[in-house]
């Protein structure tokens, strides 16, 4: 499959930012799903798995929340997030600015989109879906620093598909365990996954601990997840 990979330009509060559009080269409707980056940026990885999506029958957003910069070094990476938890609305807010880029793109169908977010877009992933309304279903994965209250998880109508690592030493089973039992106390279409054997980030062959039997098997749920949900 021959795949198509435009950059767009969209408007917040002033800020140009930048989009990713990755797809099938067709005249065909497929699905919508933005996908949200790790700390590094936009790093090679990230367009890599956002073509992957693509051939699997996607169209596929990723919004640049970094402006440009990629890390290379844990340092570098830390102090741009920290830069972007400074402003974590406007961060929201530029995932949201994608969602409706992508929604309103005329190749995408139906009218309900997928999220799916790495490390701190997983983090992104679950709050994009506590405000935005055209989700039909989300994918966190290993998304450290969400802490929800029951409020915020009511606020979500999107299927939940959250995956992590059981040797994630940054987010703690127990953490894990708490989120799922909100989501399912509130009655959310909720799977909690977690990989015994896998780390943090064990998807990024490049910055990560690679995990090659979750990773694959990981890939393969999620996507047949956002197949039957977005359907």
């Amino acid at each position: 499959m021959i795949i198509q990979h435009q950059t767009v330009y969209t408007e917040l509060h002033n800020l140009g930012t930048i989009g990713h559009l990755i797809r099938p080269d067709d005249d065909k409707t497929y699905p919508g799903l933005v996908m949200i980056q790790e700390w590094w940026g936009i790093e090679p990885h990230v367009l890599d798995i956002a073509e992957r999506a693509a051939r699997e029958g996607f169209i596929v957003m990723v919004p640049d929340l970094f402006h440009g910069k990629v890390a290379n070094e844990p340092d570098e990476a830390m102090k741009l997030v920290m830069a972007m938890r400074q402003n974590l609305d406007v961060a929201i807010g530029e995932v949201v600015t994608a969602c409706t880029y992508l929604y309103n793109n005329v190749g995408v169908q139906p009218k309900k989109l997928g999220v799916m977010g790495f490390c701190m877009g997983g983090m992104l992933t679950y709050k994009v879906a506590e405000r935005y309304p055209n989700l039909g279903a989300i994918s966190p994965w290993y998304g450290g620093g969400y802490d929800p209250s029951a409020e915020d998880v009511a606020k979500v109508s999107a299927a939940v598909l959250a995956i992590y690592g059981a040797l994630d030493g940054g987010i703690p089973e127990d953490q894990v365990r708490k989120i799922e039992s909100l989501y399912k106390t509130a009655g959310k279409d909720a799977e909690f996954k977690i990989y015994e054997g896998a780390g943090h980030a064990f998807l990024n062959p490049s910055h990560g601990a690679l995990h090659q039997p979750s990773a694959t098997d990981a890939w393969a749920r999620a996507m047949a997840f956002f197949k039957a949900k977005l359907a």
